[in-house]
């Protein structure tokens, strides 16, 4: 029975993820900042077929919060857990944070400080423990800036490298790390963005995030085709790739 640790559960992709894992009857430990949304994921779990779950509030963008978070989390399964799924982020306003250094810094702190602070503390106690899994949500944002949304694409940008690095690191240690690189996904995050066929269900992002997470995919696009649109965009020469609207 597997212990499975989800920072950001409030999440609609962390969410579903977990549900295919409660199929599993795994245990839970739930951290995220609503309380009351916590409690409804943390029942359903139980009905899906979780053995247990506990939930534990706390806004994981403070740094100095995920000491005790990771205390708690091992003091209910007793042991390190044997998954860690990093969900937490926000998607920010480019227009707002290209002209205010502060709201740039919060997007920053969030989508890149705060999860690979967690993402090295949890391969720490992981390594410790001679296994485990940590999968994080990143985004295909971090590929290549774009004038649409470069603040947070490079938050991202900057997960990604620290991932590949703490990935190369902790191969020896048999602690995979798994970077998950959705697309565009319907969530609340993305109410506000017009939907085209590019977008992938909540649902169908948190099936794959739990087979790549299973599998340790070392990176995964979710869906998969975003792994050749990005492949497109890296490619395209810089002196064209300035003139367009992207």
């Amino acid at each position: 029975m597997k212990k499975v640790l989800i920072l950001g559960a409030t999440s609609a992709m962390a969410e579903h993820a977990a549900r295919y894992w409660a199929g599993d009857l795994c245990s839970f430990f739930l951290v995220g900042r609503n309380a009351a949304k916590l409690k409804s994921i943390a029942a359903d779990l139980l009905v899906r077929g979780a053995e247990s779950v506990d939930v534990h509030i706390a806004d994981l963008a403070i740094n100095s919060n995920h000491a005790e978070v990771l205390v708690a989390a091992a003091a209910a399964f007793k042991k390190v857990p044997d998954i860690a799924l990093i969900a937490h982020g926000v998607l920010g306003d480019q227009d707002v944070e290209q002209s205010d250094p502060e709201q740039a810094e919060v997007n920053l702190r969030v989508n890149f400080l705060s999860p690979a602070h967690l993402a090295g503390r949890v391969a720490e106690q992981m390594a410790a423990a001679g296994q485990g899994t940590v999968a994080v949500i990143s985004s295909v944002a971090g590929d290549r800036g774009r004038q649409s949304n470069y603040v947070y694409g490079s938050a991202k940008a900057g997960l990604n490298a620290y991932l590949s690095g703490l990935r190369n690191r902790m191969f020896k240690q048999n602690v995979r790390i798994v970077t998950i690189k959705p697309g565009f996904v319907d969530t609340p995050m993305t109410a506000h963005i017009k939907k085209g066929p590019l977008f992938a269900s909540a649902q169908k992002a948190g099936r794959l995030i739990y087979k790549h997470t299973n599998r340790g995919t070392a990176v995964a696009y979710v869906p998969w085709f975003w792994c050749f649109i990005m492949l497109i965009i890296r490619h395209i020469p810089e002196t064209v790739f300035k003139r367009l609207s992207l």
